[in-house]
């Protein structure tokens, strides 16, 4: 796993697991998921920094530009290097892999400056910083309320499943969250990403259809591991993606952005069960 987990030793305690009772402690190792800050700068200029579980960064900072509305097609992104971190010029022990310079088509305007944070997004938080509530909805350049995509309610139960089965490190770890993107037609994974933070694993798989030149993601689902909060949506209004369905909760204004975008907008997807907050209509009902 490299990178991606750390292991560290740890006291293990069983009351009441031990001799006539007594509670018994051991000293083992245990696997944790590794988090780590990533700088990500665009023609060389600072943009965020954001916590994350090292590994398919390329992929994250990309999913990040189309979140914030830098770019929305994958020609437009046109590379991106590991260039160092702080104390790694001349007699430093090398690179941190924890920067990553972005290069942009030469028809991307430049950065806003408004749109620059000068602090650090947590691996729970991917909108802390926002200058005003204004700057939150970013206008996406993607009508999804447009698509026509539905999928079976029964194919969607499945997915849940299907994203726990192909989380790696969850396995070791027990401390990542999980998002997947399926087809909605033949109900087929198409990419799986994990991270410590959920917005981060979003953009993981955001990325992944920017580096794949596959935006907009029409007629695809979304499932992630965790609640569906604002952010989430919003990321998935900005990729095209017409469907979001979540295992937790969705929040208040999760729910009202996705009626607004004309999002399908799924909560509490567990086993037979699930919660539909808006547009219903592209989720078939078995007759």
């Amino acid at each position: 796993m490299g990178r991606i987990t750390a292991r560290r030793p740890v006291t293990r305690v069983t009351i009441g697991g031990g001799e006539s009772g007594t509670d018994a402690a051991r000293r083992r190792p245990d696997a944790l998921a590794v988090e780590e800050p990533l700088e990500i700068r665009v023609r060389g200029t600072s943009l965020a920094v954001t916590m994350r579980t090292p590994g398919h960064d390329v992929e994250l900072a990309a999913g990040f530009l189309v979140s914030e509305g830098v770019i929305s097609r994958g020609d437009q992104f046109r590379s991106a290097i590991h260039c160092g971190g702080p104390g790694t010029g001349p007699g430093s022990d090398g690179n941190t892999y924890n920067v990553l310079d972005v290069s942009l088509a030469p028809d991307v305007p430049p950065l806003d400056p408004d749109l620059a944070r000068n602090f650090y997004t947590t691996s729970s938080c991917g909108l802390c910083g926002k200058a005003s509530i204004d700057a939150v909805r970013t206008v996406s350049s993607y009508d999804i309320a447009l698509d026509e995509a539905v999928v079976p309610a029964a194919v969607l139960a499945g997915f849940p499943d299907e994203l726990r089965r192909q989380q790696d490190v969850f396995d070791k770890t027990g401390g990542l969250h999980a998002a997947a993107l399926f087809d909605a037609a033949t109900g087929e994974p198409l990419v799986v990403r994990e991270d410590v933070g959920r917005h981060n694993a979003v953009d993981k798989v955001v990325g992944w259809a920017v580096l794949n030149d596959r935006l907009p993601l029409r007629g695809t689902v979304l499932q992630v591991s965790g609640r569906a909060s604002f952010e989430l949506v919003q990321k998935a209004v900005m990729a095209g993606i017409p469907i979001l369905a979540a295992v937790s909760a969705p929040s208040s204004l999760a729910v009202e952005l996705a009626e607004d975008s004309g999002l399908t907008l799924v909560g509490f997807l567990r086993g037979a069960s699930m919660n539909i907050y808006t547009h219903p209509d592209r989720i078939l009902l078995a007759g």
